[in-house]
This record gives structure tokens, sequence and C-alpha cells, in this order.
């Protein structure tokens, strides 16, 4: 008999909020993109910039999700295609496939009739016949996304786009812009696994973001000191099922149909804060949730050889399976181990002795 394990959906990462000695600054807690959200600022503009912070995700959730009939990724994916008015989605998506080329497709926002097949969408979960899966990997890829000479996006009939996999990373992007314009210097958006820090805690520490034990829905694998950064982390196990002992969770490899068999229980991105320069597009926060969820399908050799071509710039922590915690020397005086974790830590350079 099928037993479903509820994983916690918006805890991936766990951030302090609290600011010792210092105001409790003005916050914002909300559903939205089917996760737990909270925005915190503590100077400038607060008010109006948590506020305008929470209006501007509402809205992007109704714009993206593939699941309301009216949304434009909705209409796209039903053939109406998606008009030249909508440039912010199409940066998105021209973004995605971006990634998707630098990944050799270990991160494709076609995966949609594939998240579908698996119950994902819907959380009646099931394990799909081989022919449906056969059936469907012929659609899988961005080259079935079409650009027009006037601007529109446009699917090969049987492709579909799923954005869950980047959509959040793009809404802290658009934390990140909210918040600066509005002259705020220290702030925390928690967008359900996607994290950004603006400047440091009201005190001037750092902001301790908390590395989630893939083990212990509770504990922590380590802790992050960060300012001015975006850490997104993607693991197995905060959607799953499990069926004649076998566990199924919602990472799906592009290239098989299935949930990726990649030794790696999580994998947090962590990247620098665009600062002035992010301008109105996807920056590093659609980056690092994009990188998260790649780099758990292509796993620990393949993860560590992307990340030493320093083609982009990020930092990594991995979680295994056979119990390690990797952490790339770029955040090695960033990162606490956590004491009694039962994890073996190692430092991974840049230079592979």
């Amino acid at each position: 008999m099928r037993r479903l394990l509820a994983a916690a959906l918006c805890a991936a990462l766990i951030t302090g909020l609290s600011a010792c000695g210092q105001e409790e600054g003005t916050s914002a807690e909300f559903y939205a993109m089917d996760t737990n959200m909270s925005v915190t600022a503590y100077d400038g503009n607060a008010q109006n910039a948590v506020s305008a912070v929470r209006d501007e995700l509402y809205s992007l959730d109704l714009r993206l999700s593939r699941t309301r009939i009216d949304s434009a990724i909705s209409r796209l994916n039903t053939g109406v295609g998606l008009p030249a008015e909508e440039a912010d989605i199409s940066q998105l998506i021209t973004s995605a496939i971006e990634y998707s080329d630098a990944t050799a497709g270990a991160f494709d926002i076609t995966v949609a009739p594939l998240v579908s097949a698996w119950g994902f969408t819907t959380d009646h979960y099931q394990i799909p016949k081989q022919k449906e899966l056969d059936r469907l990997l012929p659609h899988v890829g961005s080259s079935h996304i079409l650009f027009g000479g006037d601007g529109t996006i446009t699917l090969d009939g049987g492709t579909k786009i799923d954005l869950g996999g980047i959509a959040k990373g793009y809404a802290s992007d658009l934390c990140e812009q909210i918040l600066s314009e509005s002259g705020v210097t220290s702030a925390m958006a928690s967008l359900g696994g996607n994290i950004y820090v603006r400047g440091s805690k009201p005190d001037g520490s750092a902001w301790r973001v908390g590395v989630q034990d893939p083990q212990k829905p509770s504990g922590f694998a380590g802790v992050l000191s960060l300012t001015d950064a975006y850490a997104v982390t993607s693991g197995g196990y905060q959607r799953y099922f499990e069926e004649n002992g076998k566990r199924y969770h919602h990472i799906l490899n592009p290239a098989t149909g299935y949930p990726a068999e990649s030794g790696l229980t999580s994998v947090t991105v962590v990247a620098p804060a665009n600062g002035d320069e992010h301008g109105d597009g996807p920056g590093h926060g659609t980056m690092c949730d994009a990188f998260s969820t790649a780099l758990f399908v292509m796993g620990e050799e393949k993860a560590v050889e992307f990340w030493r071509s320093g083609v982009y710039d990020f930092d990594l922590v991995m979680v295994t399976e056979d119990g390690r915690v990797l952490v790339t020397d770029g955040l090695a005086d960033k990162f606490q181990q956590e004491d009694g974790s039962g994890y073996a830590y190692e430092t991974v350079s840049g230079n592979p002795a």
C-alpha cells in the first residue's frame, strides 16, 4: 500500500530573523507560489517596500503559475503563445534556456508533462508507466521553445513549460530590486527555500542561514553567515512519496523522466547579490534557483566540475547520501559545521590536486 510522506515545502533553508537589541523591523508573511513566504526590512522606506514586495509576488504568482487557467504560462502551454508585451516573462524563459544549455539539459523548464505524470502538480502521486514517459520525453528540451521574429514565444505541439524550478529565484531578484529602490539596506526575504539577505542585520552582524539536514526536518547540516547574498536549496526531501519501500522525489532527471539518482540529498547554491547592477531582468537569485536543481541532477562530480569552470559566480554546499557535507572554498570562512550532526565535512578546492 502506498504511503505518502509529508515533507515541508518551505523549509529547505531556515533563517534566524531575530536581530538582538534592535528594532523588530517591518515584516509580512504570506502564501504564494505554493509556499510560505516572509519578508522583513529594517530601515529606509521599510513599510512600503515590504508591501510592494508582497504585492509584486502575488502578481507574479498569478502570471507564472501553470495551474491557473488564466495565467500567461497556462495560455502559452495551451497553444495561445506568449505575446511580446510579456517581456519580463520572455526574459525569464530566455534565462532558463541559457541555464539549460549551460548544464547540458540537467535543468529544463519543459519537464512540465513529466512532473504532471508523476502527480507532483496535484499531489496525487503515482509512478507513471514507462510507455507514458516514452511518449512524453521527445517533447522535453529547450529546442521546443520557439521565438518569433515579432517577439512572441510559442511551443512545439506536446511541449509545455513549468517555471517552478526558477520562479522563486526570480522573485528574490525582484525583492532585491524593490528593496534597493526603497532605500532599504538591511532586509531578509525567505521564499520557500530561496533566501535573499540584504546588507547585514541591524546590529551589524551577518545573517545566519541554516542549511537543513535532509535526514532531520528540525535539524541543520550547518549554518552560513551571509551578507548581500542569495542562497537557494534543492533537495529530494522537500516533496516525495514512497511506494513498496522506495522513495520517489520531485526533482526529475529530464533525460530519463525519473527522479534523479545522483548520490546527493541536497544542494545549496550561494551567490553574491547583484547590487546596483542587477538591472530589470533575471539575476543571481534566478541563477541560484536553476543551478540548485541542475547540480542536484548532475551529482557530486559533475557539479564540482561545473563550479570549478568559473563560468558563473557561485559557491556550493552539497549533502551526500553517504553522509558527507561538501563546502566549496569560497564559503569556507562563512560555514559553521553542526556539532553532533554525524556528517563528515569536506572543503572543496577550486584547484583540484
